[in-house]
């Protein structure tokens, strides 16, 4: 993915939430390491690591496809998992909506792209322009859309940094109700999503 100013500003955005973080987290806080030494989740997507298979399921599923890149001792992937992933509301939403899929960016597993290529997490990490962790990449629910690209191409929107709940989630909502499609800048879309639920009484908590 070509990075325009959109996503320029969403990785100053993440990276500047992502600096306010305390830099060493205590793995209890945060649950399970994987043998890669990532945190997880149990209800993370475990497959063969054919992406194009992946969507196929996902979308047998009722499902979008999600790719989430972190990497070892990365504390802001910790304090995701310690914060975000700990609450069921985001949780319960994200498992809903989306089959989410690991990748190590650094990892020696093969994974084959969606154009056939076959080659290492780190390989495919550089090919899809993935530096900075915790990044997301969101993939259109029907996966003929996916079919024969490259997953930076493929994506419908990417997710860099370490967010806070609110626009964690919202990020999830922008694609699972086709947000992107109709209003290409996330940030304005969310602060009209945001609006929608104070003017319906709701308290939304943003920090």
């Amino acid at each position: 993915m070509q990075l325009n100013r959109r996503n320029a500003l969403l990785l100053s955005a993440g990276a500047a939430a992502s600096s306010l973080l305390p830099e060493t987290l205590r793995a209890a806080e945060v649950g399970t390491l994987n043998d890669d030494g990532l945190h997880t989740q149990p209800w993370f997507h475990t497959s063969f690591l054919d992406l194009k298979e992946d969507a196929a399921e996902a979308h047998a599923a009722g499902k979008s496809l999600a790719v989430i890149w972190e990497q070892k001792g990365c504390p802001y992937c910790a304090e995701m998992h310690r914060v975000n992933l700990a609450k069921k509301e985001i949780t319960d939403y994200i498992r809903a909506h989306f089959v989410v899929l690991q990748l190590n960016l650094y990892g020696a597993r093969g994974v084959t792209d969606f154009d056939g290529k076959e080659m290492e997490e780190r390989q495919l990490a550089r090919r899809w322009k993935v530096n900075f962790t915790p990044t997301i990449s969101y993939f259109p629910k029907d996966p003929a859309l996916s079919d024969g690209k490259v997953g930076s191409d493929a994506e419908v929107w990417r997710l860099t940094g370490f967010w806070k709940p609110f626009h964690f989630l919202s990020s999830f909502r922008y694609v699972a109700t086709g947000g992107y499609e109709s209003e290409p800048n996330f940030q304005k879309w969310m602060t009209e999503y945001r609006e929608q639920l104070e003017a319906k009484g709701e308290k939304v908590d943003i920090w």
